[in-house]
């Protein structure tokens, strides 16, 4: 028997419009927000980075790919991952559709992350993935857009998300729970995991400068997140209970349930 209130439908539809106001209350902020992320003064990159893309070693300059503006996802792939970050990976999962609409747009994506360019290559493939993905394993691009951290940087206590993390315990008190088992899927430990962390960040070019525009990080990088914004229109929402999601070739019903991404995983 459910728990759940029931209620009439005349009940249901004079909470509904409560709520509407509410949402409609939420669109208009967050179009405030929006404008006010694009009102944030720009600060000029003088820095020469190097990345490693299937084109060749590109410039910060030439990810534009003829654009004036770029989006960059920071994805959890360090150089000693032996696979991507499983919330990343979840992430990126809404990456191939939009790419198409960003670029005849004037706005150019890239996913960026540490791990050499073969092994990003290699995963994309597995996971059934197209967009563009660039190698930063040579340049600093990482650690000054707090995506990436040394161990020293660690032991002392990291900035991330604009927050003064306190420093990584020693080996024999890593961090347990998700974390942990989030760095067992990756192939790794919690301290090597955790130096590597989401983000996006965004970067315009203009009379041949090239500016930092806005970076975001942790639950900042929530509404890119499409499967949540699914989840939560659903009647029991996340239904959280620990790590519950996989990479999307990993759940054990997806031949029985997943109808046509059966046959895409059963391709690759």
């Amino acid at each position: 028997m459910t728990t759940h209130r029931i209620g009439t439908r005349e009940e249901w539809l004079a909470a509904r419009l409560q709520l509407l106001n509410e949402e409609k209350e939420l669109t208009r902020r967050s179009d405030e927000i929006a404008q006010r992320r694009q009102d944030l003064p720009w600060v000029r990159i003088d820095k020469d980075y190097q990345f490693e893309t299937e084109q060749g070693t590109a410039s910060l300059a030439d990810l534009f790919r003829g654009r004036s503006q770029l989006l960059v996802y920071h994805f959890m792939f360090g150089p000693d991952f032996q696979a991507g970050c499983p919330s990343c990976s979840s992430i990126a999962d809404s990456f191939n559709g939009i790419t198409a609409h960003l670029v005849n747009h004037d706005v150019m994506f890239w996913a960026v992350s540490r791990a050499p360019l073969a092994k990003l290559l290699a995963y994309r493939q597995r996971m059934g993935w197209s967009f563009p993905w660039a190698s930063s394993v040579d340049t600093g691009f990482n650690f000054d857009y707090s995506a990436s951290y040394t161990p020293q940087q660690q032991s002392e206590g990291i900035e991330y998300n604009y927050r003064r993390e306190k420093p990584m315990k020693t080996a024999a008190g890593q961090p347990g729970g998700a974390v942990a088992q989030f760095a067992a899927m990756c192939g790794t430990d919690a301290p090597v995991y955790t130096r590597e962390r989401p983000g996006v960040s965004s970067f315009v070019q203009e009379d041949g400068a090239i500016y930092h525009c806005y970076s975001s990080y942790a639950r900042g990088v929530d509404a890119l997140w499409g499967m949540y914004q699914w989840f939560d229109r659903a009647p029991r929402g996340r239904n959280e209970s620990g790590v519950w999601w996989r990479r999307h070739d990993e759940y054990p019903q997806l031949q029985e349930s997943a109808g046509c991404c059966s046959h895409e995983a059963a391709a690759r």
